[in-house]
C-alpha cells in the first residue's frame, strides 16, 4: 500500500524527532567527557582557554564536514555554542597559581556586582576570600599582614579615595584594582603600596558564566614577577590578557567606552524625547538595526549611576565630541541640500580610512545578524 504523502511526512518527522533524540544523548555524553578534561586539567595546573587546542580542533571538524557534504559554516557554529558549553562546565575545576594558596584574598567592593564575581571565582578555585566593602571594618592585623592579594572594586569616582585610605599591606602582597580608567587609580596605588601593583580592566560585565574568551586589559604598575600569579591565575580561567601601558588605555577607552556610551546614550534619549514606538520599530527591523536597538536598549538596562561615571571619567573628549556633534551639522546641510555627491565622497573617505577592517567587520557580524534573526522568531 503506498503511503499519501502526509504519512510520508510524518515518517520523516519521526526520524528527525529521533535523530534529535540521539543528538541530545550524544551531547551529554561530550559534557560528561569535557568535566573529566576539567578534572585533568586541574592536576595538570593547565588553563581553562587553549586557543591553539580549540582552533586545530574546530578545523578538523570543518574538513570531516566537508567530506560529509555538510556545511563548514554550520558545524562551527554549533561546534562554537558546544564549546562555550564546556567551558562553563569545567570553571569550577580550575586550579590555583598563587604558591601561597592559603593567604587570604581581599576584595574592597565584594557586594557590588562585579566584585562579588570576582569573589566567586576565587572562592570556587579554593582561595580564603575576605569581603570589605562600604560600613565594614578591615580584617585584624594577621590576617591583614598574611594577604597576598587586594583588589579595589569600587565606583570609578570613589576609586582613588578608597586606595589613599589603605591600611599598610604586606611588601609581597599585591594591590590590584579593576576600574574602567587607569592613569589616575594606578599612579594613586603605586603611592600608597611599595609592593606589586598592576592595573586591570575587565572588558565585561558582572553577568558573564565563565571567564573564558573574556578580555582584561593588565597595565603595569611595578614589580611585575610578584603578580605574575595573578595573571596566571586569570589565563587560568580561561581570560585574554592585553597588556597596555595606562596612558594609552585611557586613551583608547575614551572611544571604546566613553564616546560609545554618549552616543548610544543621545540615541536612546532622543527616541524617548520623540516617543518612538519600539515595538513598531521591531516588527519593520532587519536584523542589523535589531541589534543596534538592542545594544540601545542594553545601555538603559544597565546602573545609569555606572555609566554615567564612565562617560564623566573622560573629560578629555569633550573637544572631540564637540567635533563630532560638528559633523553632524555638517552633514544635515548637505542632506538638507541633496547633495548626492558630497555624501559618496564623504563615505569614501571614511571608506579609505576603515580599509581592510571594514570586510573584516562585515564577516564578523554576519554571525550576529544570524543570531539576531534566530532570537526574532523564538
Amino acid at each position: 500500500m503506498n503511503k499519501t504523502p502526509q504519512e510520508k511526512l510524518d515518517e520523516l518527522r519521526q526520524s528527525i524527532d529521533s535523530t534529535d533524540e540521539e543528538l541530545i544523548r550524544l551531547l551529554a555524553k561530550r559534557e560528561a567527557l569535557t568535566a573529566k578534561v576539567g578534572d585533568v586539567k586541574k592536576a595538570l595546573r593547565q588553563p581553562l582557554y587553549v586557543p591553539e587546542r580549540e582552533n586545530k580542533m574546530i578545523q578538523a571538524r570543518k574538513k570531516k564536514a566537508i567530506e560529509l557534504g555538510v556545511s563548514e559554516d554550520f558545524v562551527e557554529d554549533i561546534l562554537r555554542r558546544i564549546i562555550r558549553n564546556s567551558y562553563q562546565t569545567q570553571t569550577g575545576q580550575a586550579s590555583q597559581t598563587s604558591a601561597t594558596p592559603e593567604r587570604p584574598v581581599i576584595v574592597v567592593g565584594g557586594k557590588g556586582a562585579l566584585g562579588a564575581k570576582f569573589v566567586e571565582f576565587f572562592e570556587q578555585t579554593g582561595y580564603r576570600t575576605v569581603i570589605v566593602d562600604k560600613g565594614d571594618a578591615w580584617p585584624d592585623g594577621e590576617t591583614l599582614s598574611h594577604t597576598q592579594l587586594v583588589v579595589i572594586s569600587v565606583p570609578i569616582n570613589q576609586t582613588e579615595a578608597v586606595i589613599a585610605s589603605l591600611p599598610k599591606l604586606p611588601d609581597d602582597c599585591v594591590l590590584a584594582d579593576i576600574t574602567s580608567t587607569k592613569e589616575g587609580p594606578l599612579k594613586a596605588m603605586l603611592s600608597v603600596h611599595a609592593g606589586p601593583v598592576v592595573g586591570l580592566h575587565p572588558m565585561f560585565g558582572p553577568t558573564i558564566k565563565t571567564f573564558a574568551k573574556q578580555l582584561i586589559v593588565v597595565t603595569p604598575g611595578r614589580r611585575a614577577e610578584e603578580y605574575q600569579w595573578l595573571m596566571e591565575q586569570l589565563s587560568n580561567w580561561g581570560a585574554h590578557l592585553y597588556q597596555t601601558d595606562a596612558e594609552a588605555h585611557d586613551e583608547a577607552m575614551g572611544w571604546v567606552q566613553a564616546f560609545r556610551h554618549l552616543s548610544t546614550f543621545v540615541y536612546g534619549l532622543h527616541m524617548a524625547k520623540e516617543n518612538v514606538d519600539i515595538e513598531n520599530l521591531l516588527n519593520v527591523s532587519s536584523p542589523i538595526y535589531r541589534m543596534e536597538l538592542m545594544m540601545v536598549g542594553r545601555l538603559f538596562a544597565q546602573n545609569p549611576e555606572l555609566y554615567a561615571d564612565i562617560m564623566l571619567s573622560h573629560g578629555e573628549r569633550t573637544e572631540s565630541i564637540s567635533r563630532y556633534l560638528n559633523l553632524f551639522s555638517e552633514l544635515l546641510e548637505v542632506l538638507k541640500e541633496g547633495n548626492k555627491d558630497e555624501l559618496i565622497h564623504l563615505y569614501s573617505e571614511a571608506q579609505t580610512y576603515f580599509g581592510d577592517f571594514s570586510q573584516q567587520f562585515l564577516k564578523e557580524s554576519e554571525a550576529l545578524v544570524q543570531l539576531a534573526d534566530d532570537q526574532r522568531f523564538k
